[in-house]
């Protein structure tokens, strides 16, 4: 996919996924804008890219109307906005502390919802926003996610008849191999994904670069929008 000259903003963009369409992109051709709340995670992110010319990074916390405007504001205009940021919270329904289940839905809805209001685009520009598998075959503990991602399919559709011509799609991957998972542990992480690992398709897990792999096309394809991509590995079978 040819992205020679064209802006790529991905907000997330400091790890995962998000750094896996970073660099993608960069692969690509594109220029690269990194937004993520950590200038501290911005820079190992950049250092990891391993490049410096084409890579922008930006601080800002997209669940804040007055910080998403600023970045847009401050940032020149896009062809491409990629938005991955997820605040990840799974807890029994019965048990939410509420305070966190509405970070969980701000980090996908909220920030959504700035980002359709405030980016600029350029001509034959998309918004490409990700869901995931739990909106399809949610599990136990996963209501609040669930919910989020189930959302976004349906703010997608109204986006792309609102904002057309700019095109909005989504991304919905199934279990991918990012620094979501390391919060669980080396031991339980491995435990769960050679168990899915048996029960999928594909025989294995994902990594960022299947998901970034989509996300190029949905750029790149001027005829697409409104939909959502299913990158999961044929989780959505079993």
């Amino acid at each position: 996919m040819n992205l020679k000259d064209k802006h790529v903003i991905v907000a997330g963009g400091s790890s995962g996924i998000g750094l896996g369409v970073a660099k993608a992109s960069l692969e690509a051709g594109a220029s690269v804008t990194l937004v993520g709340r950590s200038p501290q995670k911005l820079a190992a992110a950049t250092a990891q890219l391993g490049v410096t010319h084409g890579v922008r990074t930006f601080a800002a916390d997209l669940t804040e109307e007055e910080q998403a405007r600023r970045l847009f504001e401050e940032c020149p205009p896009a062809h491409h906005v990629v938005v991955t940021t997820v605040e990840a919270y799974y807890e029994p329904v019965r048990q939410l502390e509420l305070a966190r289940a509405r970070r969980t839905l701000d980090s996908k809805l909220l920030v959504a919802l700035h980002v359709a209001k405030y980016a600029r685009l350029e001509s034959q520009g998309s918004l490409l926003f990700t869901g995931g598998i739990a909106a399809v075959r949610p599990g136990p503990g996963g209501s609040v996610v669930a919910a989020a991602n189930g959302a976004l399919v349906s703010l997608v559709r109204a986006l792309a008849l609102e904002l057309a011509p700019v095109r909005v799609n989504l991304l919905s991957p199934g279990w991918v191999d990012t620094p979501v998972w390391d919060s669980f542990g080396e031991g339980v992480k491995q435990q769960r994904f050679e168990q899915h690992v048996r029960r999928l398709p594909v025989g294995r897990v994902g990594i960022p670069a299947d998901i970034a792999h989509a996300a190029l096309f949905l750029m790149g394809n001027g005829f697409t929008t409104g939909e959502v991509l299913h990158v999961d590995g044929g989780h959505r079978l079993v």
